[in-house]
Parts: structure tokens; C-alpha cells; sequence
């Protein structure tokens, strides 16, 4: 199937310090495209990948399992590894738990990590039962455009297969136990108004993770989809001074007559 327009992976070629940014569950770069041209206006190599079964139509994510959305941030991370002298990993939602198995698993190959109401578990009390349900019902309602700024959607799914939904709720399980080998710089953003991921997650992350040097911010005008929302400006913000500050040539790279390049299928 042809990638929805908007729906592009990104790949920008900038300086010695790169940055891998993780989208979320039934979304698409498009909801963190504005923070990717944003880091590659700065003079970042910039990557932005588009997950399996994502950005073409519900039906697609169905056929796909997590370590198939693990596999393609896994490459992306070593792409840009082989490039670059530092890579900060940055994700939204479920691209937040995607960051954190990285950093688990690839140690001081990652120089820190920037997570926005990342998601840790399936809350709905129904959870327990996706193993038989999957079998049953194919989709349900999708997750996607939880924005407070008016005027603003997210390009995502408006169902959500319940085989995927099975994937995450098992994903969720193996970052969790992983948490504790989570040792990079760290900081967390996050929105108490939260229609998708309560704010429960991120204290769970914040409260098992062995990073110490931790910052963790309220996102007080933002909703799920933060990046796209009122707090998108302080969430770029941030995730710049964070990454000057480990890695202070950041600041020493120019960016003028750089642009980014798009890719998809």
C-alpha cells in the first residue's frame, strides 16, 4: 500500500550529533515532523522512521508484531550510529517505550533520552482478555488526534487492529521489565490532561528507570499528542538544551543552507 501523504519517513544529514525520534501507536512522522525540521534547522542529522504496518491504512498494522516496530528503530539507531559521534533517541507515546528498549539495550551508544507521555501499559480492564478477543473482534475505535489546540489533527488510524493492540500490551511488558537498565540522561515530558496515556506511565517510568540525572516536565496546555499541541514550542525547546548541554558542539554546527530530505515508498 502507498504511504498516506504526510506520512513520510525523514531523514535529514546534519552534524556529528544525531538524533532518532520514535512516533507513536497507530501514528505516523507526521506527528513529529515539526520537531525533527526544528532539530535539523539546528544543524542535527536528523532521522524519523515510519514503523511497519503504520501510515497506510489499519489493516496493515494487523499483520505486524512489536519486534517489527523494534527492528526498524533498531536500524535507524545504528544507521545514525555510524554517522554520528553522539545519538540522543527521542519518542512520543509508544515511540517512548521503543526509546527506552534502545537505551536498555544499547547502553552508552545513547547519549540521552527525550520521552513525551510515554506509554508503559493497556489500562483498559479489558486488557487481560485481548489474547481471545483478538480472535473475535477485529478492530475497535482508534486513539489518534488527542489535541487541544483547535485547527490540528493528527494523521493516524481511525481503527486500531486488536492483534496490534495484543502486540503493544505485550511490548509494554518487556520495556517494563527493561526499565531498570535504563541508565542515560533522561527527561521526561508529560501532560496531565492525557486522553491515551495517564499520567501513571510516566511516573512508572520515572520511578523504575536507574538514569540519574532525570528532569521531568508538565505539559499544562498539551494533550496526548504534545508535539502537535501548544507545549510543541517548549517540548523543542527542551529537547535542544538537553541535547547542548551533553553534547555542546551541537551548538558549534552550522545550519544554514542545509535542508532535510524526505523518503517513502
Amino acid at each position: 500500500m502507498p504511504v498516506l501523504p504526510g506520512a513520510e519517513p525523514y531523514r535529514h544529514e546534519g552534524g556529528e550529533v544525531g538524533v532518532l525520534l520514535c512516533h507513536g501507536f497507530t501514528g505516523s512522522p507526521q506527528s513529529l515532523r515539526p520537531w525533527a525540521e526544528y532539530l535539523a534547522g539546528r544543524g542535527l542529522t536528523v532521522s524519523l522512521p515510519l514503523l511497519p504496518g503504520h501510515g497506510t491504512r489499519w489493516e496493515d498494522l494487523a499483520v505486524t508484531a512489536w519486534q517489527d516496530w523494534y527492528a526498524e528503530v533498531d536500524r535507524a539507531l545504528r544507521e545514525l550510529r555510524e554517522r554520528c559521534s553522539k545519538v540522543f533517541v527521542c519518542g512520543l507515546s509508544m515511540g517512548g517505550a521503543l526509546a527506552l528498549r534502545l537505551a536498555a539495550r544499547h547502553g552508552d551508544e545513547i547519549a540521552g533520552l527525550v520521552l513525551v507521555n510515554p506509554g508503559n501499559k493497556v489500562h483498559d480492564l479489558a486488557a487481560h482478555t485481548l489474547p481471545v478477543t483478538r480472535h473475535l473482534v477485529r478492530s475497535v475505535k482508534g486513539i489518534a488526534s488527542d489535541i487541544a489546540k483547535e485547527g490540528v489533527e493528527e494523521l493516524g488510524y481511525g481503527r486500531m487492529p486488536l492483534h496490534a493492540v495484543y502486540q503493544l500490551r505485550r511490548f509494554f511488558q518487556v520495556v517494563d521489565r527493561e526499565l531498570p537498565q535504563v541508565t542515560q540522561p533522561l527527561v521526561v515530558l508529560h501532560s496531565p490532561q492525557d486522553h491515551v496515556v495517564p499520567p501513571a506511565d510516566s511516573a512508572r517510568v520515572l520511578g523504575r528507570v536507574s538514569s540519574t540525572d532525570v528532569t521531568e516536565i508538565l505539559l499544562e496546555q498539551s494533550y496526548h499528542v504534545a508535539t502537535l499541541d501548544h507545549d510543541a514550542d517548549r517540548i523543542f525547546e527542551e529537547s535542544y538544551a538537553f541535547f547542548d548541554r551533553l553534547a555542546p558542539e551541537v551548538g558549534k554546527i552550522p545550519s544554514a543552507g542545509v535542508e532535510g530530505t524526505t523518503t517513502g515508498d
